[in-house]
């Protein structure tokens, strides 16, 4: 049997979101995947209960998110990491093969891939001086369009998207389509965030993850945060139980006074890391640009000739290559390691013999 004569021509002609974990490298020091270097200490509290299905959306879970990040208990939704939610609002919101999203490039790249995977169209918009927001480019494109994802901190860049922008782009986009602004790296830089704007803009979309400042990637856990009358909506099409038990109680004992304490040390402990790291990579030859970042990994333009990220996985040290990206080529993607880690790197760097 031809199995292919079954499946739908997007599925077949689809190239497969990239993530860190399926490239096959082996390597000992692993900055590719925006991770944070050292596991928490949080340990699953009941094993007792798991013959029983976990609740859709968890009451203590729900309520601890929503006194983290300023909101009311019923603007917050708890999906598997943020991507299910970028994937469940074009679920609600578009028709697919009739209705259009946009986003930014050079940008994350599961906006284009769940698009594609739903059969929804899409437009690339450019991001220009410093890779902020084509506004007059994104106003003139608006036609079908019914959700705009715009990543702040923008990831892989690094940098934040300038507010005034954002809230010209929700008064163009009122009464036509959703903004929805990933904030997966907002932690890093809390003062930014846009979430005291969903007051006063019911078009307002924020995406939310504990991978991240949270340092819990394998535990995938996301939050979408939106008016109470969008989070109804996605609780229509959400699985009937998305979060296991496990993953709940750990992302409730996150969210206390005391998980959030430890957070807030850890995200202390990047900015160090990030400023050795950027302070020592100015001394390497075959460093071209490094671009600002107020998040857990930098942007760095290498001398191609060098063939730094080559070399470094020869080493063992395995980091984000980003030149498939729009105005990104010989870029590397380097997340904040801990401090022996950021040394190491400097050290083969600047190592005259790295060159020759």
């Amino acid at each position: 049997m031809n199995i292919h004569c079954l499946v739908r021509n997007q599925i077949l002609t689809l190239q497969p979101y990239q993530s860190a974990r399926k490239f096959e490298y082996s390597g000992k020091i692993w900055l590719n995947a925006n991770e944070h270097p050292i596991a928490p200490h949080y340990k699953y509290s009941n094993t007792n209960n798991l013959n029983r299905y976990p609740m859709c959306q968890p009451k203590e879970l729900i309520h601890n998110y929503a006194t983290y990040s300023g909101v009311q208990n019923n603007q917050v939704l708890v999906s598997r990491g943020s991507d299910e939610g970028i994937e469940l609002l074009m679920k609600v919101f578009c028709d697919p093969n009739k209705d259009t999203i946009i986003f930014c490039p050079p940008t994350y790249g599961m906006y284009k891939t769940s698009a594609e995977i739903l059969g929804i169209n899409y437009r690339m918009i450019p991001t220009i001086n410093n890779w902020q927001l084509n506004l007059s480019s994104i106003a003139s494109q608006l036609n079908h369009v019914k959700l705009i994802y715009i990543c702040h901190p923008n990831n892989p860049t690094g940098n934040i998207i300038n507010i005034n922008s954002i809230i010209k782009l929700l008064k163009i986009v009122e009464n036509k389509a959703l903004l929805i602004i990933d904030e997966a790296y907002i932690d890093f830089c809390s003062n930014n965030s846009l979430v005291k704007l969903l007051s006063i803009h019911p078009n307002l979309i924020i995406l939310r993850t504990l991978s991240k400042a949270f340092a819990l990637a394998g535990l995938r856990c996301g939050f979408t945060l939106a008016n109470a009358e969008i989070i109804k909506l996605l609780k229509k099409v959400i699985a009937p139980y998305p979060i296991p038990t496990p993953v709940i109680d750990i992302a409730t004992q996150a969210l206390t006074p005391e998980g959030i304490k430890y957070t807030q040390i850890r995200i202390k402990q990047i900015h160090n890391n990030r400023h050795i790291l950027i302070e020592g990579l100015k001394r390497c030859s075959c460093v071209q640009t490094i671009f600002p970042s107020c998040t857990n990994y930098i942007l760095v333009k290498f001398t191609p000739k060098y063939q730094v990220f080559k070399k470094l996985l020869q080493q063992g040290i395995i980091l984000r290559d980003q030149s498939y990206q729009w105005g990104l080529t010989n870029c590397l993607r380097i997340t904040i390691g801990s401090y022996e880690e950021c040394q190491q790197i400097i050290s083969i760097l600047q190592n005259e013999q790295f060159y020759t």
